[in-house]
């Protein structure tokens, strides 16, 4: 009796593999056709009418078919079958359900199966497919742990973390992960040199942007117009204009992006009459200007007072090179216009745009009232906006702080309170000794803390010895002077400076990047400190450069 109930399983099995492969055979047949569907119409029939179970290779063609069709509720079903069924989940079942998680953003699920697929080891193909995900939604730290497991990493690998890191406002890593790529022993490549100049060009580091540089004279790096706009970029927005031009003039200037670097960095530095020289001989070498042409000559313009130049070139815009402005290029006249104080023309200008206008466009003019004093202005311009940051109650509250109307700003901070908005910290960076250092305001976590504010103190009251007296109606609470002072003196580029007096000898230039626009105290603060230390100080903030030198900046207090 044993025998032949053995020998009636065994049938059952070899009729059951046989259906199975014929069957598999016909979904085969119809994914090498081109109709996925079909395959998925002839599986749900197969589960209907047959008392047999789907094998391994059942499921991995099925979820291929999925994949092709981009059907996500049918492979989660299938999914839930093969756990169910204990079936091993091999590449072959797991890749294509993997990808599909992936293309549908289902990034947990796919992270799951490959815990379960790769017995909790991520090879590179895959492990890229999921940083990449990851970084695109801005979870950076997800990112680095799958990163850290994956036993091979290719050169990818190592360009997904730098970009994802200049992306997601980590500069600093983005150089560590840059150093880490060299050690391991990979060559860089043009993707990894345009994403580290990038990450150079956000904090200032312009000492590690040069060796940077000349690491790819050495590899003879063939530079493309992403690299030398790269180049012309990390130049400028590390303070050394001169190096971007020469940058500029040694290469060929086919491109427009180039161009539009080059024009860009003349806008931070406050250069308007050299970009808009720079623009007419663009158009007399023949290249056509662009959206961000006109953006980048319209900033210059704006930074520079020439509000006439501003309306001229955005009237060319349209008018002849046929460019239809963008909300960008209004929110640039309107800043022109209301930096040279013109604010009720720059809110006409806002009322009659073809467009309608945005947050940031008010947000412009809201800036332009608090440096003007118009809380009236600032009051119709934040009504406006759909949604406030931050930076806009502090810039509201700050209008009525300088008027000493301390119930109406204390009133924005509550309202800030109650839509549980946070106030953006400030931070600066400073590079010295070939390594970037970051400061937040008041932070004293760094580890030569006291000494910092040491030098911080006495720059403080040889700055009051000089003349210089803290602008206390600034800060927005309700609170004894010497607070107020205390606040002021504790923003982080003026401790980014104390440190770089601390660690550099005397007539060093010091160079600072902060994150945020500095403010008119620290603006103040920094000319005394450079008549005081007879040091150049370049601080380039949100807006643009900052060149205090003897006394004076280089904006001409207009900025």
């Amino acid at each position: 009796m044993h025998a032949n109930c053995h020998a009636t399983c065994s049938t059952k099995c070899l009729r059951e593999r046989r259906y199975l492969r014929h069957f598999n055979s016909i979904i085969r047949a119809s994914l090498e056709k081109g109709v996925p569907n079909k395959a998925l119409s002839q599986f749900k029939v197969f589960l209907l009418s047959t008392p047999f179970r789907p094998d391994r290779w059942t499921f991995a063609l099925i979820l291929t078919a999925c994949l092709r069709s981009s059907n996500l509720d049918t492979a989660m079903e299938a999914h839930a079958r093969v756990v169910k069924h204990g079936i091993m989940t091999g590449a072959s079942v797991a890749t294509p359900l993997f990808h599909l998680y992936l293309k549908h953003d289902r990034v947990a699920e796919a992270l799951l199966l490959l815990d379960e697929m790769l017995d909790e080891k991520v090879d590179a193909v895959h492990g890229n497919l999921v940083i990449v995900k990851l970084l695109k939604s801005g979870e950076f730290d997800r990112a680095n742990r799958v990163f850290k497991k994956m036993p091979v990493k290719d050169l990818v690998s190592w360009n997904s973390m730098i970009a994802g890191c200049v992306q997601n406002s980590r500069p600093k890593e983005a150089m560590s992960f840059f150093d880490r790529m060299m050690g391991s022993g990979f060559e860089p490549d043009g993707f990894s040199f345009s994403s580290v100049l990038s990450a150079c060009a956000r904090v200032g580091a312009r000492g590690y942007g040069e060796r940077v540089h000349r690491l790819m004279l050495e590899k003879r790096i063939q530079l493309n117009f992403i690299l030398c706009s790269a180049l012309i970029d990390m130049y400028a927005k590390c303070g050394s204009i001169d190096a971007a031009e020469a940058v500029f003039n040694s290469i060929a200037r086919d491109n427009v992006s180039i161009w539009n670097s080059m024009i860009t960095g003349m806008a931070i530095h406050g250069h308007g009459s050299d970009a808009v020289a720079l623009f007419s001989r663009m158009e007399s070498e023949g290249l056509a200007p662009d959206g961000v042409t006109f953006l980048a000559l319209l900033t210059a313009c704006s930074h520079t007072g020439m509000v006439e130049e501003a309306r001229k070139h955005f009237r060319m815009m349209t008018q002849v090179h046929g460019i239809e402005p963008g909300i960008e290029h209004y929110g640039a006249i309107v800043d022109a216009t209301a930096r040279a104080g013109l604010l009720d023309q720059a809110y006409e200008t806002i009322r009659g745009m073809a467009v309608e206008p945005d947050s940031i466009i008010w947000r412009i003019l809201l800036s332009a009232c608090k440096r003007h004093h118009r809380p009236d202005l600032g009051e119709v311009a934040i009504n406006h906006m759909a949604s406030r940051g931050s930076g806009d109650y502090v810039l509201l509250s700050s209008i009525y702080s300088s008027a000493r109307r301390w119930n109406r700003a204390a009133q924005v901070w509550d309202s800030m309170k109650a839509n549980k908005v946070r106030k953006k910290r400030g931070m600066s960076w400073a590079e010295v000794g070939g390594n970037v250092h970051q400061f937040k305001a008041g932070d004293r976590s760094h580890p030569e803390t006291h000494d910092i504010y040491r030098v911080l103190d006495s720059l403080a009251k040889r700055a009051k010895m000089e003349g210089f007296l803290p602008m206390t109606e600034l800060v927005s609470m309700d609170v004894l002077e010497e607070e107020r002072e205390e606040n002021l003196n504790v923003h982080s580029e003026k401790v980014a400076v104390a440190y770089c007096v601390l660690k550099t000898g005397p007539g060093t230039e010091i160079r600072v990047s902060k994150n945020l626009q500095t403010c008119e105290d620290c603006h103040e603060w920094m000319k005394v400190v450079s008549k005081v230390l007879s040091r150049v100080i370049l601080v380039r903030d949100r807006i643009r450069f900052h060149k205090f030198e003897k006394g004076a900046c280089s904006c001409n207090d207009y900025w």
